[in-house]
């Protein structure tokens, strides 16, 4: 931490849902954070309004050329004092700058693991709102934490609330906590009533359209196919140092109960609020403390009902594909991981299905073999094979 009070911030992929609503926080607690730096791939309209919102020191996108866009127009708003830089390497630069707190990673799929481990390996406060960061490389990733004493604070609505559920001075492991299981709950999707018939014509419009959360079209589909709920599955069991056993995805159609934590006397402690990421967020960000988040107080009686119900894996199968892959250990989460990018790609381009969706996850997962992830240089490296297996099989198979 800075010697001020005043916390600068890096959000790495700040147009996004969760860079927006991030944003919103920050400017509701001007005089407790400062915007350091902001990153978009290709989003640079939006990156500008940004800049010319929050004045930040630094400004990153995808290429050169957007780079050059940005740099006139900022030139000619007046904001010559903010450095627009580029590429890959300046997504590091701005994650493990010196003046930095609070690093939000944001960025959406496996685009996200090297910022968001420079920013943990800076020994930063990571926000961490990139679940694919932990899946793919969960070990390595922890032990970066410990090593480099990061302070990590997971911002996914659902680990948030098992946070904030488990003892305060005993987080990090399951171990003589008295925690019999973690409940992690579930929309259950768009499709959550749907027979597979129907589901077989399921279009990524439909897929994109969650009834209870605002968010892009990539983790949307993933709701949809409760492959976001796998994923987070995986990241709950690196987060609490919890076997997958130990995890109960529960369906809750109202988002209002986030998460929840079973104890061994019988206890169920749960985490409630409007589905609303802000809150998640401003508790990460103020962490320890409590701030305002511009959320609407919770009205049970406008509420008035909770409904929970056990997930169908029959009809969404990517959740067992999650559960086994972390079961399988080593490289599978990443491959996993991989070959579902491609195949949410793939949906939402109409070059697949959405059940093919699962089936073509299933079968680049029998076609490649598990190795230890024992270094960052084999995940990467099995992250692109899946990508090219998952990627001939599309072509080879109809699914």
């Amino acid at each position: 931490m800075t010697s001020s009070t005043v916390q600068n911030v890096t959000i790495l992929g700040a147009t996004g849902s969760i860079g927006r609503s991030t944003l919103d926080v920050i400017a509701r607690h001007p005089d407790a954070y400062r915007l350091h730096a902001v990153t978009a791939y290709r989003s640079r309209e939006a990156l500008f309004d940004i800049c010319r919102r929050f004045a930040p020191a630094q400004a990153v996108i995808g290429t050169r050329e957007d780079a050059g866009w940005l740099r006139r127009q900022l030139d000619d708003a007046g904001l010559e004092r903010i450095e627009v830089l580029h590429g890959d390497p300046a997504l590091l630069e701005v994650s493990r700058a010196v003046e930095v707190d609070v690093v939000m990673a944001a960025i959406v799929g496996a685009a996200g693991l090297m910022p968001t481990l420079a920013a943990v390996e800076a020994g930063k406060r990571v926000l961490l709102a990139n679940k694919e960061a932990l899946v793919m490389s969960g070990g390595l990733f922890m032990d970066a934490v410990s090593r480099h004493d990061a302070t990590l604070l997971p911002i996914d609505s659902e680990h948030n609330a098992i946070y904030q559920c488990l003892p305060m001075q005993q987080r990090g492991g399951l171990s003589r906590q008295g925690v019999a299981r973690l409940l992690l709950t579930a929309s259950g999707g768009p499709f959550r009533e749907w027979s597979l018939a129907d589901l077989e014509s399921v279009t990524p419009a439909q897929a994109c359209a969650h009834p209870n959360w605002s968010m892009g079209q990539k983790i949307s589909v993933d709701s949809a196919t409760l492959m976001n709920k796998g994923l987070e599955l995986i990241e709950a069991c690196w987060l609490f140092g919890a076997a997958p056993e130990q995890v109960e995805v529960v369906v809750h159609p109202q988002s209002i109960v986030h998460s929840m934590v079973g104890y061994a006397d019988g206890s169920v402690i749960a985490q409630m609020g409007n589905p609303d990421m802000r809150t998640p967020i401003a508790y990460g960000l103020a962490w320890p403390a409590r701030i305002d988040a511009g959320v609407a107080p919770l009205d049970l009686f406008a509420v008035s009902r909770l409904d929970f119900e056990a997930p169908d894996e029959a009809r969404f199968p990517c959740l067992r594909l999650a559960r086994e892959a972390m079961a399988a250990g080593g490289t599978a989460p990443a491959s996993l991981n991989a070959a579902n990018e491609v195949a949410v790609q793939a949906f939402l381009d109409g070059r697949l299905s959405f059940l093919g969706i699962a089936r073509l996850v299933e079968s680049t997962l029998e076609t490649i073999e598990v190795r230890a992830a024992d270094s960052l240089d084999v995940i990467l490296c099995e992250d692109a094979q899946a990508r090219r297996v998952a990627e001939t099989l599309l072509h080879q198979r109809s699914f």
